[in-house]
């Protein structure tokens, strides 16, 4: 999808009235049109014109995937400008339609756990290559009368670690000339990049933040989260706490169980003191087979876990991570394309 400002240049360019933007930006924003000659209302030249000059879509559809039990769709593409691989997922749960969305080409942030980091970070996506993603899904959805209800930075990359573009496909997506999603609608999540915290705190679009947390102590958060060599967990807290603050917002707490690694009671006494806060929700969830030897708990093992963690006063769920038969749930998303 492209931004307003470029196709109200492009359209400029040719001397095309100013109404013509809107008629336009329209149509890729809530038609969905995959091609400029889709747009009828336009004169043909028009539409020559434009798709000599720009792109409708950035990405195109390799292959897609559905879970067995009807859940997620996992969908590999291509960026047109470099064949880059990019993967995202739709799950449908509950009644909502929600968009993982891939912020980067590989992750550099390395989580010993997550098979995004393995090949490291390729590069950044732009926010026409991100919000592709999610129009992608909602054709699919619009087919079946149905609509994305949410998305979720979640995907393959640190969306931190490109801001200025993830952002930007926020307001692009949440732009009421345009897509029109409800700002409380899109979540970001980060492994703790803390001035991003902190500039996210500041932003006037009330968005959702996600910080996957995943240890309790600075020794395991290193291994599991290299991130945390360069903003340990007392900077990241205190950006946390910085961001409920200024905001009155939740804040959302990820945390990938991984069985005898990070549930021991240690662990657990330790979380329970830093996340026993007003706003704060914590969402335990399974480990997803990605390699790394690591095992994932048993269903008992989660309950157990979420009940010592309500007693000690923290608001906490166990997060549903659908789509793991099509590696598309929480950690699985890679570079399978490159290979």
């Amino acid at each position: 999808m492209l931004d307003y400002s470029t196709v109200a240049k492009a359209l400029a360019d040719m001397g095309a009235p100013s109404y013509r933007t809107d008629q336009v930006y329209r149509a890729l924003t809530r038609e969905l049109i995959t091609d400029f000659g889709q747009i009828t209302t336009l004169p043909e030249a028009v539409r020559t014109a434009l798709g000599e000059r720009l792109n409708a879509v950035q990405i195109d559809e390799v292959l897609t995937l559905g879970s067995r039990d009807g859940t997620a769709l996992k969908t590999a593409f291509r960026a047109r400008s470099d064949g880059s691989p990019i993967e995202a997922v739709l799950t449908r749960l509950g009644g909502r339609a929600s968009v993982c969305v891939s912020s980067q080409v590989g992750c550099a942030v390395g989580c010993a756990f997550c098979a995004s980091g393995r090949a490291g970070l390729v590069r950044n996506l732009s926010a026409e290559e991100m919000v592709d993603q999610v129009l992608h899904f909602a054709r699919r959805l619009r087919a079946e009368g149905k609509r994305v209800t949410n998305v979720v930075v979640m995907g393959m990359g640190e969306p931190f670690q490109n801001y200025e573009q993830t952002l930007l496909a926020c307001r692009l997506l949440n732009d009421p000339r345009g897509f029109g999603l409800a700002a409380r609608s899109i979540s970001v999540s980060t492994a703790g990049v803390v001035p991003g915290i902190y500039r996210f705190a500041r932003e006037p679009l009330q968005l959702n933040l996600a910080v996957s947390l995943h240890a309790a102590t600075d020794d395991l958060r290193d291994r599991l989260v290299p991130l945390n060599r360069t903003y340990p967990l007392r900077a990241l807290l205190a950006a946390c706490a910085h961001y409920v603050e200024q905001t009155r917002r939740k804040l959302l707490f990820e945390y990938v169980v991984l069985e005898g690694v990070n549930d021991s009671a240690p662990q657990v006494r330790a979380l329970a003191e830093q996340l026993r806060r007003p706003l704060y929700h914590l969402n335990l969830i399974a480990f997803n087979e990605a390699g790394g030897g690591f095992r994932r708990p048993s269903p008992r093992r989660l309950a157990a876990l979420r009940e010592d963690l309500e007693r000690r006063g923290v608001s906490v769920t166990v997060r549903r991570s659908p789509g793991a038969d099509v590696e598309a749930a929480c950690g699985q998303l890679a570079l399978r394309q490159r290979r």
